[in-house]
């Protein structure tokens, strides 16, 4: 076994996740990931059915997952049936509304961090 297949067995599945997708997918992911945890000093990141999962003071807050449809990563906000925005799409779920990211386009870090800041509001210390 090769050196870099040592490190692919050492990887948690957080990270084998973010690893396995290809760019730019990868990179607009990481971003992702890192504009998520610096939202909140209490936001914690965790490997939850089968999908980067991301907890506000140890409730659901959203997700990292790949729309097969549409063949782009999106976040998929927990409270965003609570929100109106018209990035925000239903897709018949009750709860949750997803964001789509292009990743082959420049990331609106201003709209995404606001919309997220929105939902935070739901998130009581």
């Amino acid at each position: 076994m090769t050196t870099f297949g040592k490190m692919e067995d050492e990887l948690s599945p957080l990270d084998a996740y973010f690893a396995a997708r290809p760019e730019p997918e990868r990179s607009c992911l990481h971003f992702l990931r890192r504009l998520i945890l610096q939202l909140d000093p209490a936001m914690t990141e965790a490997w939850k059915y089968r999908m980067p999962f991301y907890y506000l003071h140890g409730k659901m807050f959203c997700y990292l997952r790949h729309h097969r449809q549409y063949r782009q990563p999106y976040i998929g906000i927990m409270e965003g049936r609570r929100l109106s925005h018209p990035l925000l799409l239903a897709e018949g779920r009750a709860r949750v509304r997803i964001l789509l990211v292009d990743p082959h386009q420049d990331l609106d870090a201003g709209t995404i961090s606001s919309i997220l800041l929105e939902a935070r509001r739901f998130y009581p210390n």
